[in-house]
This record gives C-alpha cells, sequence and structure tokens, in this order.
C-alpha cells in the first residue's frame, strides 16, 4: 500500500481462501457484511459471522479462508502510522495489540458501524474538499470506539467461546513455531513434541489455519528475514542461519518464491523507499 490511507468495499462469489501468505505494514481493519469466514491471526482461528470486525496488527500474518458457507462481502481498511501521526493517542493502537482480535456486535452497533464505513467509503470515493481531515476524524471515532468495546468485551467472562481440542491443540503448536522458528522442524519433531501423529497434524494444521505445515514454517522464517534485511547490515548467509535455513541455496529459493524476490533485491528496495 503506497497511501497513509485504503478502503475498499468487495463482494466475492462462491468459496474462496487467500493466498497462504500474507502480512504487510499496514494496520488492518476487516469488516464482514455478509457471509462467514475462518481468520487466522497470529496464533488463534475465529469463526468470523456477519458484523464482526476484526484487528490485524502491522507485519501479522494473517489468511481468511473458506468456512464452508459460499459469498461473502466486506469491507477493507488499511492504515500506517503516517495516517494519524497528528493525534498522539496510544487507545487508538489499542485493538491491534488485545489478544482477542475479533469483536462482535449487537444490530444497533453494527448500524452505526455500517453507517461509519460507508461514510468512509463515499469520503474516500468523492474526495471532496476536506475529505483526509474527514476520514483521519471517522477512522480516529472507529478505533477508539472499538478499543473501549474490547476492554468490556474481555472483562465480560461469557464473551469467552470455549475453543474446540483441535484449535487448542494448534494454537500451542503455532505459539511454538513463533518462538522456535530458528531452530529445525520437521512436521515428524514437532508432532512428536507434541503427541499427535504427523498425519493428524498435518490435517489438522491445515483445516484450522489454512496453511500448510511448510507454509506456515517458510512464511514465518521469511517474514523474519525481511525484518533483518531491513533492520541490520547482516549478510544473507548469517540472515539465513539466524532464521532456520542451514542451506543458503534453498532460503534464497523459498524467500523469493513468497516475495517474488531475492533476499539483496528486497533490501535495496527497502533502502530506496526509505530515501
Amino acid at each position: 500500500m503506497k497511501e497513509p490511507f485504503y478502503i475498499h468495499i468487495s463482494k466475492i462469489s462462491g468459496h474462496h481462501s487467500m493466498p497462504s501468505n500474507h502480512f504487510h505494514e499496514p494496520y488492518e481493519v476487516y469488516y464482514l457484511l455478509s457471509g462467514e469466514r475462518h481468520y487466522f491471526i497470529k496464533d488463534h482461528t475465529y469463526k468470523i459471522a456477519k458484523g464482526d470486525l476484526v484487528f490485524i496488527d502491522k507485519n501479522e500474518l494473517h489468511k481468511t479462508s473458506d468456512a464452508g458457507v459460499p459469498n461473502h462481502e466486506r469491507i477493507l481498511i488499511n492504515f500506517n502510522e503516517r495516517f494519524l501521526d497528528r493525534f498522539d493517542e496510544p487507545l487508538l493502537y489499542e485493538p491491534f495489540r488485545r489478544k482477542t482480535r475479533r469483536l462482535r456486535l449487537n444490530l444497533p452497533e453494527r448500524e452505526w458501524i455500517e453507517r461509519l464505513l460507508f461514510e468512509m467509503l463515499q469520503e474516500d470515493q468523492e474526495q471532496p474538499p476536506g475529505h483526509v481531515a474527514s476520514l483521519q476524524a471517522k477512522l480516529v471515532s472507529l478505533l477508539l470506539w472499538c478499543a473501549r468495546k474490547l476492554d468490556r468485551q474481555e472483562r465480560e467472562p461469557a464473551a469467552h467461546e470455549h475453543e474446540s481440542p483441535a484449535h487448542k491443540k494448534i494454537s500451542e503448536i503455532v505459539e511454538f513455531i513463533n518462538d522456535t522458528y530458528e531452530t529445525p522442524l520437521s512436521l515428524e519433531s514437532v508432532a512428536k513434541a507434541h503427541y499427535v501423529s504427523p498425519f493428524h497434524l498435518s490435517r489438522m494444521f491445515k483445516r484450522v489455519t489454512g496453511f500448510t505445515f511448510v507454509e506456515y514454517v517458510n512464511t514465518v522464517r521469511v517474514r523474519e528475514a525481511q525484518r533483518l534485511l531491513k533492520e541490520t547490515g547482516w549478510k544473507v548467509t548469517r540472515i539465513a542461519e539466524a532464521v532456520g535455513y542451514e542451506n543458503i541455496g534453498h532460503f534464497g529459493r523459498v524467500f523469493k518464491k513468497l516475495t517474488k524476490t531475492n533476499p539483496l533485491d528486497y533490501r535495496r528496495s527497502v533502502k530506496r523507499a526509505e530515501t
């Protein structure tokens, strides 16, 4: 996203899942107008229903996938800190740091949120005088309201859904991968460490997260490699080892498959964008 703010409405027919590897610099707010989805964020999968809001932190791995119900419509907002830099209020970013990233709304709340979102879509499309200030003000109103609502929701015991054993187990395994991605990780070794069969883990992991086991491990490693390429002057060989690849050639192939570029070109592109 080149612009500091982006809002878009999309209606998708049939059954649909996002590409496997997906993370980006801007914050994301996702509102489901109709349909049902599964939404994997970081280490947890949420069942998303009509009228739910979802918050994704910057550079956070996420993926929406089919929930068995065809057709859905959603509104998506992406923005970076630059868009709201005149507002010195940490609470604006609280929805993206909460343990629970899905916000369930009652009917009056949904009507208010949808009215606000459609006003933002109209402002962005028509761009009347002062539209940037109007979009900033509406986004601030949305984020502050959601931060307060999430705080109340998390303090209500009834708001916590009971996880299935499969979802709980996969959440544990995803957390384990997130914490140990730099070590040798195979389906067999992780399955053994968590007392499940490799076959069962493979099927369960794909069903719960939308990723295959290997896709997820590679994506976590490449995301960290991108950070190191951006923030350090380390050689590519050192970065490959730091994120869990013993073979520099294999690292290069995986990196290019997921990012469509090689590590050195990625580093150059980041430096050009910063100048």
